[in-house]
């Protein structure tokens, strides 16, 4: 199966495409789609959904997983972000994709096993189990494969996600 996951934004919306087979994870492709601050902002979640949008027509992707928004202080930067979610879970509907959504504590138990795992753990879990040389870069791509690896290790217990929405292919 091919996943897709997202760590959503409006600046930096981090990627990251991971084919499971068995027990086996490769990553096929991450990245970030990214828009320029002082544009407008219809034209910056136009940027997104476009960006998002040929990766999703890049592979014959089955599910995609997407981290749940949590913020404490700046309602500003909630709504810009929830607006970029937004846009990728329009992107979804459109490709038809089932969405799953994930807590950062989910991920973080998905990939690493342990719910509190620091972000520097999560991050070499998932340069280890895709194989990688390097961490990816951006940030926000590796917290996007993190996230695919986390749906991938937490589908098999459907209990343990939320489903938005799931769509059934003929």
């Amino acid at each position: 199966m091919i996943f897709l996951g997202i760590d959503p934004g409006y600046a930096i919306v981090g990627y990251g495409v991971v084919r499971v087979e068995g027990n086996r994870f490769s990553m096929l492709e991450y990245g970030a789609a990214t828009t320029q601050a002082g544009e407008r902002m219809p034209a910056r979640l136009n940027q997104i959904y476009e960006q998002i949008s040929a990766v999703m027509a890049r592979y014959p992707i089955d599910e995609m997983a997407i981290e749940e928004l949590f913020f404490n202080t700046n309602s500003t930067t909630a709504i810009a972000v929830g607006q970029g979610r937004g846009v990728v879970l329009l992107a979804a509907e459109r490709a038809g994709l089932p969405v799953f959504e994930y807590t950062p504590l989910q991920v973080k138990q998905g990939v690493c096993g342990y719910g509190r795992a620091e972000k520097k753990q999560v991050m070499e879990m998932t340069r280890r189990l895709l194989a990688l040389e390097k961490i990816p870069r951006p940030d926000d791509a590796a917290d996007a494969l993190a996230i695919a690896i986390c749906h991938a290790n937490l589908r098999r217990n459907a209990a343990s996600a939320r489903v938005i929405q799931t769509i059934t292919r003929k």
